[in-house]
């Protein structure tokens, strides 16, 4: 079996429910995943948008949430998940508002998709401080065992 990730609310590309985004309460969705493979120690979950700022001209792309060292034997997050609700030793990177936890979908024109990726590591990652997601990246290569990715779109109403 290899690595998957979902989620409840909604499908793969499929369209994020208007609560897990900055017209709702901004809160993340439930995730859940298995079949990390054997030797995984940890895991880290990136979810960002490669769509922005405009699907048509995209120019970069938009970080939305940086997890690592998830537990190896965790099975996802509950919705809305607060930093001290996180599973014990996971760390949490810089998204691209400068802050840690989770920003919703929020685009500025047009239809994005959301990439919710998610890293089995044969190693635990070093306390990486305000870590921004190619710091995390950088810690992770030569240590990834599989991966697995959600995508999810969204378009303001």
């Amino acid at each position: 079996m290899a690595l998957t990730i979902t989620s409840p609310a909604f499908s793969d590309q499929g369209e994020i429910p208007r609560v897990f985004t900055c017209q709702g309460d901004d809160t993340s969705p439930p995730l859940a995943w298995s079949d990390a493979p054997d030797g995984t120690r940890s895991l880290v979950l990136i979810v960002d948008d490669p769509d922005a700022p405009d699907p048509a001209a995209p120019k970069m792309t938009w970080v939305h949430w940086v997890l690592y060292n998830l537990p190896a034997d965790s099975s996802g997050l509950p919705q809305g998940v607060s930093p001290a609700a996180l599973p014990p030793g996971t760390l949490q990177g810089l998204n691209d508002w400068k802050r840690t936890g989770y920003g919703g979908p929020c685009p500025p024109i047009g239809r994005h998709r959301y990439f919710f990726k998610l890293y089995a590591l044969d190693t635990v990652l070093p306390d990486l401080g305000k870590a921004d997601k190619a710091a995390v990246e950088k810690a992770m290569e030569g240590h990834v065992l599989d991966r697995a990715q959600l995508v999810g779109t969204y378009q303001k109403h």
